[in-house]
């Protein structure tokens, strides 16, 4: 099913507030006045917690498509960017304790090793045993990313060079599509979701969301918002691509088992296709490329990698406890459908 992700990226809502910080942040953009959070209340919130994290969430969206109702010019107002700069502070210095330190070609040669199925990985728990409406509340929890796929590594381009910048260049020309408007990745997974039976358009699905997904598109808009952090962003997008062609397969046909359709298929069958390429320009091209011309970026570069796989493991142990249960991970079910084409596992 086709998706008309123009008429889909219309601004979304502001998303309903999860505390104090998100709240007065919302407040404000609503309003365009009154109290922001200081430090010293930012410093005692829980920095992997869904206030914080929607908080910060919202934002770094005034850098993507914004709000409806939002004035552009907040993307710039000085007293949010001292709050974003707190914000960060706090998400970035439980990375830093949190992620252990090792070299960026030690970090790569983990990544280049197919974890066997050790009951922790979705993609694998989705292909064995996943039903429908869970791999729909997958769809629907990475369409905060996916609806923009690619745009957050894009900020890096202007501040590489030579083999990392080309190498870079080259593989975001093939996620946006390759000069073709529905061959954007961004697009095939809105097409995705409309095989899915679940809305496309842009954040919807964020009051939905729980802090561990927020958690991972926060650390993408970070990385590529700071110059400073551009080792790290190489390293999360390493991570991604590295990673993404035997997962995508997975999902693929986990898709294909239950019955999810042509264009649900396709998303992950094209990522299987074009990531096994991609891993192998990000790996010589890109990280070595950086660290040739950059070579005190490695430590940025392990920092990127192992934060990113810190984070999806804990968005994977949210998911995987819910649905062992037979319970939604989402704190509203999503409407049941039934699949698009006879299924022969169980929805």
């Amino acid at each position: 099913m086709k998706a008309d992700l123009g008429a889909a990226r219309s601004r979304p809502r502001l998303p309903r507030p999860r505390g104090y910080l998100s709240d007065a942040v919302i407040s404000w953009l609503r309003t365009g006045e009154g109290t922001l959070p200081p430090r010293e209340d930012i410093q005692r919130a829980d920095p992997y917690g869904a206030d914080l994290q929607l908080a910060l969430y919202v934002l770094y969206e005034l850098h993507y498509q914004g709000f409806d109702h939002v004035d552009d010019d907040h993307e710039w107002a000085p007293g949010l960017l001292v709050v974003r700069r707190h914000l960060e502070e706090a998400f970035l210095r439980a990375l830093r304790a949190d992620v252990p330190v090792t070299g960026a070609r030690e970090a790569m040669a983990g990544l280049l090793t197919e974890p066997a199925d050790d009951g922790n990985s979705i993609s694998h728990y989705l292909k064995r045993a996943g039903r429908l409406w869970q791999l729909r509340e997958y769809a629907a929890l990475r369409s905060l990313y996916h609806l923009k796929e690619a745009d957050p590594h894009a900020w890096v381009l202007p501040r590489l060079r030579g083999r990392a910048k080309a190498g870079m260049a080259a593989i975001e020309f093939d996620e946006f599509g390759a000069g073709r408007a529905e061959d954007i990745h961004a697009q095939l997974f809105a097409d995705l979701m409309a095989d899915l039976a679940l809305e496309t358009a842009y954040g919807h699905y964020v009051d939905l969301a729980p802090a561990e997904a927020l958690t991972l598109v926060n650390l993408m808009s970070l990385l590529g918002l700071h110059r400073s952090l551009r080792g790290a962003l190489i390293g999360h997008f390493a991570t991604v691509e590295v990673t993404s062609s035997p997962g995508s397969r997975r999902l693929a046909e986990a898709m294909r088992r239950t019955g999810a359709g042509p264009a649900a298929e396709r998303f992950y069958d094209e990522h299987v296709e074009a990531d096994a390429v991609h891993e192998q320009v990000v790996r010589t091209e890109v990280v070595e490329g950086l660290l040739t011309d950059e070579p005190h970026l490695e430590p940025d570069v392990a920092f990127g990698i192992g934060a990113t796989g810190l984070l999806e493991d804990r968005l994977a142990a949210y998911l995987l406890a819910a649905w062992r249960e037979d319970r939604s991970a989402l704190p509203a079910p999503l409407p049941h459908v039934s699949a698009s084409t006879p299924v022969r596992g169980k929805i």
